[in-house]
């Protein structure tokens, strides 16, 4: 296992974002489309983080339109170039998927000061 890790460590990304499950973060992906690249901004509450190593990713939800959208982030990309956190949710929880099933001010999660 430990040629494993050596192999991953060199793709690990060094400063990843410290951020939670509860968190309202801002992600900003590299997108390419045809010759041009642009930077595309995600934002949404994290529901999730899963796995560990070069394979850890995270899910974020957010409302739009009225239809929530969730998108799988993997965590080491090359493709995020930043995550920021917008503000940090009190949550009991290590997976919201609860927020699912509600909308608007049922969704709202408090805020740690």
């Amino acid at each position: 296992m430990r040629k494993l890790e050596q192999f991953e460590k060199e793709y690990l990304k060094k400063q990843t974002g410290q951020f939670r499950v509860g968190d309202t973060v801002l992600v900003h992906m590299r997108i390419v489309e045809g010759e041009k690249e642009r930077v595309q901004v995600f934002q949404g509450v994290v529901i999730r983080r899963k796995g560990g190593g070069l394979s850890e990713s995270f899910t974020v939800r957010k409302y739009s339109y009225g239809i929530g959208v969730e998108r799988i982030f993997p965590l080491h990309s090359p493709r995020i170039e930043n995550i920021e956190v917008v503000r940090s949710g009190k949550v009991r929880r290590a997976k919201l998927y609860y927020l699912r099933q509600r909308k608007g001010k049922a969704a709202r999660l408090k805020e740690i000061n």
